[in-house]
């Protein structure tokens, strides 16, 4: 069977791992199981997630799929491209072979997480859509779990440039065709679950994909939410390991 799993919220908070979470991709791993690691977050370079999940226990070989990907799937070799985002982002586009400039004068704006950005920053980037450029974002996810709670994430940055553009983005990441895309051209076999703590992002995903949606409790959904949240999960566990567990007894 195929697995989707998310990352932030599923297998850390940030930097803090959550536990169980190691021994149940190890499990799966060692099933024969095919998995994919799913993330809207974009700030790192695939090289920085590997080493990552490695120093939580996890190795990868190629499992990555990043919003920063799916985005830059819609660019064109030889575009210019102002980015407003992370490491994760300038690596993506120039793996198109586009090239990052820091100008109002491009062909595309593409939009991502960015600790950095502040008002000149997002007068540049309204500016450069008023002036024709392409506008992707990689995702619109309002916030970002962390130990402390949610924090504001690149939906609410894109949600700015939105408002000072006048011009809505094309969002690449979960769950929107082009990281569809990207995730069926990396799993072998139809049918699977997708594991998130996002309704909107993983749950979604998950029916554009066919797949079922498995929600954890791991990150921005708490128990006292479940039953409200939209779409509805096909099942829901306290976190991943004790889900892979319950998957485990039919292997």
């Amino acid at each position: 069977m195929n697995w989707v799993l998310d990352l932030d919220g599923v297998v850390w908070l940030v930097d803090t791992p959550i536990p169980g979470a190691a021994a149940a991709v190890n499990h799966l791993r060692a099933a024969g199981e095919h998995l994919v690691f799913v993330t809207n977050n974009s700030y790192m370079t695939v090289a920085e997630y590997d080493e990552k999940l490695a120093h939580h226990g996890i190795e990868s070989h190629g499992e990555v799929v990043t919003s920063a990907m799916a985005a830059a799937s819609l660019i064109a070799a030889g575009e210019r491209v102002l980015v407003c985002g992370g490491p994760g982002v300038v690596e993506a586009v120039e793996g198109r072979e586009a090239v990052v400039v820091d100008s109002a004068d491009v062909d595309v704006l593409l939009v991502g997480i960015h600790p950095d950005f502040n008002y000149d920053r997002m007068r540049l980037a309204a500016t450069a859509v008023r002036n024709g450029a392409r506008f992707i974002a990689t995702n619109d996810d309002a916030t970002y779990p962390t130990p402390e709670g949610p924090i504001p994430g690149a939906g609410a940055i894109l949600a700015a440039i939105e408002t000072a553009s006048g011009a809505r983005a094309i969002v690449a990441g979960k769950p929107y065709p082009p990281m569809v895309d990207a995730v069926r051209a990396r799993l072998p076999v139809a049918g699977g679950i997708v594991v998130g703590d996002r309704p909107d992002t993983d749950g979604r995903l998950a029916i554009a994909l066919g797949y079922r949606f498995a929600l954890v409790l791991t990150g921005v959904i708490t128990a006292d939410k479940v039953d409200s949240v939209d779409p509805k999960p096909d099942e829901v566990a306290p976190d991943l390991a004790t889900l892979v567990e319950r998957y485990s007894t039919s292997w």
